[in-house]
C-alpha cells in the first residue's frame, strides 16, 4: 500500500464562502490545551511553584545551562538526600541541539526489544508531564498513580532540600531528581537520560563516570545561543561537558570540522573512546516511501562496520522507519552505534532487537501525518495535515526535505507559532526558499504553559515580510492595502484572484489560522495534492494533538 493511499486526497468543494472579516467573528472552534490528570494535581502544583520562584530573585531556569548561577553541587546534595538513586542503575547520557529525543526513543526501544527494563527521561512533554518519564519493558509513560505515590513518598526530602538550598531548586532539577528516584524504585536495568538545554551545567550531568555506560552527542547547531555562550563553539563545549572520564562517547553528526575537533579534543582529554556515527564505515540510503504498520514509513538500508571488532558491525536491509527524513535516519544510525557500543561492553543486544527497536519507534509531532479522522476532528475534513515541531533553520530544512521526499509534487500552506528565543528570520527564509507556499498564517501558542516566551503573531508576520524582501520574493501580506481590498468582500474568490502569490497573515487564533490556511490550500490546489503543515514549536503541535484527545 503506497503512502498516497493512506492520506486522504483533497477533492471536496468548499461550501462556505464568507468574507474573511465575518469568518473571523463567527469562528467558534477552539483548540483546547491538555489539563493534567486530577490525581497529579498536588505534584503539578508543587512543580509549578518551583517554576515561578524567580519572583524572589532566583533565576527561573536554574538547573539548565541558561542559569549563570547553576551549581552542580546543589544537584549532588539533592541526590544524596534521596538516597543516591543513580547508584542503582547504569545510564546513557544524551546531549545535542537536535535529535536527542528521537535518538533516546530509538535506543530505549532497542534495549526493550531485547527484554531489558529501561527508564527514559526526556523533555519537553507533549500532553502530560508523565511523558517525560517512561519505565519498564513496554516503554509507556509512568502511570499517574505511580508518579503520585512516588512524589508523596519523597516530598519531605524534596522540601528539606529546598530549605537547605535557600529556595534555589528549579522545576527542572526536581523533575530530574524525581525521574532518577522513579528509575531506582522500578529497578530498571538501564536509563536513557536526555540533557536539557546544554550539558556541562545541566541538572542531568550529575551522573558520574562510574554510573555511566556511554555518552551521546547528536548534533551541534545554533539554538539557545544566548544561554550557551553566544557561539557555535561555546555550544559544542557545553554539550561536550557530558563526556565522562574513561567512558565511550558516540558522536552523531555530521559536524563542521572545527566543531568535530572540539568534541574530539574533549574526549581525548577525558580518555574517552570515540564512536562516530558519521564514520566512513557507516553507509545508509533511503530506498523508498511506503507504509509500515499503518503509518507512513521510509524503507532504508543501514550498514555499519566500525573498527572495533565484529560486535560493532551490523547490516540492516529494508529497514522500515516510521519517523521520516534523512535526519531521522541519522538519528537511527546514532542510536544503533550506541547499541553496538553497549554490546561491546557486555550488554546482550542482538541484531534482531536492533531492527525491531528501530522499526517500532514513533514519536508524536515529528513529521507526523494526521489520519483522516483526526483531520476531521479539527474541522479539516479531506485535508492532508502534517504536524512537526521544527523550530530552527536546520530543522525547517530537514522538514522540507522530508516533504520533498515523501510528496515531491505537493504544495503547502503552513501555520506557524514560535518561542521568542528562536531565529525567526532564518526559519522563515528556509521555508520561503523551499517548496511552493500558498499561504503562511502566523499565530500564537503558549510556551511552557505561559505567554512570556511566546512570539506575537504580528511580530512573526513582520519577520516573514522582512525575509521575503531580503530574498526578493513577492508575497501578499495583511499589511498591504491590496490584501485588505481583496479579502474584504469574498475570501474564496479573492484566493483565486491571488493565485500566484504567497499569502502571509497574522492571526491570533490557532483554530482560525488552520481553517483559513486550509481554505486557501484547497481552493488553489483543487485536485492537486496540498499539505497543511503545523510547525514552529512542539508547543503548537502539542496544542493541536491535545485537541484530538479532548
Amino acid at each position: 500500500m503506497k503512502i498516497r493511499k493512506l492520506i486522504v486526497s483533497q477533492r471536496s468543494t468548499l461550501t462556505h464562502r464568507k468574507p474573511l472579516s465575518n469568518f473571523q467573528l463567527e469562528s467558534k472552534q477552539c483548540l483546547s490545551s491538555y489539563t493534567e490528570e486530577p490525581e497529579l494535581e498536588g505534584f503539578s502544583q508543587f512543580i509549578d511553584s518551583l517554576k515561578n520562584y524567580e519572583k524572589s530573585g532566583v533565576p527561573k531556569d536554574a538547573g539548565t545551562d541558561s542559569d549563570d548561577g547553576f551549581d552542580l553541587g546543589r544537584m549532588k546534595r539533592l541526590m544524596t538526600g534521596l538516597g543516591n538513586p543513580l547508584s542503582n542503575f547504569k545510564s546513557v547520557h544524551i546531549a545535542g541541539t537536535k535529535g536527542k529525543g528521537s535518538t533516546a526513543a530509538y535506543l530505549s526501544n532497542i534495549l526493550r526489544s531485547e527484554g531489558y527494563s529501561v527508564g527514559c527521561y526526556t523533555s519537553p512533554h507533549m500532553l502530560s508531564i508523565r511523558e517525560r518519564m517512561s519505565v519498564g519493558k513496554m516503554g509507556k509513560p509512568v502511570s499517574s498513580n505511580a508518579l503520585n505515590c512516588l512524589f508523596h513518598s519523597i516530598k519531605r526530602s524534596l522540601n528539606e532540600a529546598i530549605v537547605l538550598e535557600n529556595g534555589c531548586l528549579s522545576h527542572f532539577e526536581v523533575l530530574t531528581a524525581v525521574a532518577f528516584a522513579l528509575f531506582a524504585q522500578e529497578n530498571v536495568d538501564i536509563a536513557i537520560i536526555e540533557a536539557g538545554l546544554g550539558g556541562a551545567r545541566d541538572a542531568t550531568n550529575v551522573i558520574s563516570s562510574s554510573e555511566l555506560d556511554a555518552s551521546i552527542i547528536t548534533t551541534i547547531g545554533e539554538e539557545h545561543l544566548a544561554a550557551l555562550g553566544g557561539s557555535l563553539e561555546s555550544i559544542a563545549m557545553a554539550k561536550a561537558g557530558i563526556i565522562k572520564h574513561g567512558r565511550p562517547v558516540i558522536l552523531g553528526g555530521p559536524f563542521l570540522p572545527h566543531i568535530d575537533r572540539i568534541l574530539r579534543d574533549r574526549a581525548s582529554s577525558m580518555f574517552s573512546p570515540i564512536v562516530s556515527a558519521s564514520d566512513a564505515g557507516v553507509r545508509t540510503s533511503i530506498k523508498g516511501i511506503g507504509t509500515f504498520k499503518g503509518r507512513p514509513s521510509q524503507c532504508c538500508d543501514l550498514v555499519i562496520g566500525l573498527d572495533h571488532g565484529s560486535q560493532s558491525s551490523i547490516e540492516l536491509r529494508d529497514l522500515n522507519l516510521s519517523m521520516l527524513g534523512t535526519h531521522q535516519l541519522q538519528n537511527a544510525v546514532t542510536a544503533t552505534c550506541a547499541a553496538l557500543c553497549l554490546r561491546n561492553q557486555g550488554w546482550r543486544i542482538s541484531n534482531g532487537s536492533i531492527r525491531a527497536g528501530l522499526e517500532n519507534t514513533f514519536l508524536p509531532g515529528r513529521s507526523q501525518f494526521l489520519t483522516s479522522k483526526e483531520a476531521e476532528k479539527l474541522g479539516l475534513s479531506g485535508s492532508t495535515v502534517l504536524v512537526d515541531g521544527a523550530h530552527t533553520k536546520d530543522s525547517a530544512k530537514a522538514l522540507l526535505e522530508t516533504i520533498q521526499t515523501t510528496f515531491p509534487d505537493s504544495r503547502l500552506a503552513i501555520v506557524v507559532a514560535m518561542a521568542s528565543d528562536k531565529d525567526h528570520l532564518a526559519f522563515a527564509k528556509e521555508f520561503l526558499s523551499g517548496k511552493q507556499l500558498e499561504a503562511v498564517f502566523l499565530t500564537e501558542a503558549d510556551i511552557a504553559g505561559g505567554t512570556s516566551r511566546t512570539t506575537s503573531a504580528t511580530a512573526l508576520r513582520d519577520c516573514w515580510i522582512q525575509a521575503s524582501r531580503e530574498l526578493g520574493i513577492e508575497v501578499l501580506h495583511d499589511r498591504m492595502t491590496r490584501y485588505r481590498e481583496l479579502f474584504e468582500d469574498n475570501f474564496i474568490s479573492s484566493t483565486r484572484d491571488s493565485k500566484h502569490e504567497t499569502i502571509v497573515a497574522a492571526q491570533n487564533s490557532l483554530s482560525d489560522s488552520l481553517r483559513f490556511a486550509n481554505q486557501i490550500l484547497r481552493e488553489r490546489t483543487r485536485n492537486e495534492l496540498g499539505i497543511l503543515v503545523v510547525t514552529g514549536s512542539l508547543h503548537i503541535v502539542s496544542l493541536v494533538l491535545a485537541s484530538l484527545n479532548r
